[in-house]
């Protein structure tokens, strides 16, 4: 396991940090060919592990770095994990702490690749000790390039802004065709439950999505049920 290290103190500027700040200007524009290399060389690093790998058919699962070990709900993502793994999927998650942390242990216990797609922060998080398989990204939209281009389906446990942001990009792709179909679960009714009602009552009734796009989301508390919901997918596409 790679080791992040914070040198200064306990926040760190990122490399997104510098990337999105306006404040550096002119740097940006004496550099920007060279930040592009870097984007390249990102990317290419990334593929040319994940297509070493071997991943097969893998599931990415998101989740809070914030949910406790001694949760019912961190339990619940260890055997999410474990049922996929069970199933022949490989697990990919954000390689942090967790919900995250579980879906890659219960991956391990069923002897399935578990990888983590680990993300430079502020603050020290570190790849969890569940992961086979690490990548260490500098760049959150090359970390989501990964995940949508080497999972064939989605399954989000509870979790804050950055699992809703990886949800409603996959979401979005889902419902705008921009890649193929893949299933996306929401383990946990009363967790979701609520943002999928607003769904319904708000974007739905005003007319900003169609009735079809609510569906492209199954929210369920039965594993069994999330997991036979990626199988059928995977299925169809062969």
């Amino acid at each position: 396991m790679t080791e992040r290290r914070i040198i200064g103190g306990d926040h760190r500027i990122t490399a997104d940090q510098h990337l999105l700040d306006v404040a550096h200007e002119e740097e940006w524009k004496q550099r920007a060919a060279w930040r592009v290399m870097k984007f390249q060389a990102e990317f290419v690093e990334g593929f040319d592990a994940m297509e070493e790998a071997d991943l097969g058919d893998a599931i990415g699962v998101y989740g809070s770095a914030r949910t406790p070990v001694d949760s019912e709900e961190y339990k619940r993502g260890v055997e999410l994990g474990r049922k996929l793994g069970e199933a022949g999927f490989s697990v990919i998650t954000g390689g942090g702490p967790g919900a995250m942390e579980a879906a890659n242990r219960g991956a391990a216990e069923a002897g399935v690749k578990s990888v983590g797609l680990g993300i430079e922060l502020p603050f020290e998080q570190g790849i969890n000790e569940f992961v086979h398989i690490e990548l260490d990204f500098k760049y959150f939209f090359v970390r989501k390039v990964m995940f949508l281009k080497y999972s064939c389906g989605f399954c989000a446990l509870p979790g804050g802004f950055g699992t809703m942001d990886e949800l409603f990009e996959a979401l979005t792709l889902e419902q705008t065709g921009k890649v193929g179909k893949f299933p996306i679960a929401l383990i946990g009714t009363d967790y979701w439950g609520g943002l999928v009602d607003w769904l319904r009552d708000s974007m739905l009734a005003q007319g900003k999505i169609n009735a079809k796009d609510v569906d492209l989301l199954m929210v369920t508390d039965d594993l069994d049920e999330a997991v036979e919901h990626m199988q059928k997918a995977e299925r169809h596409r062969q």
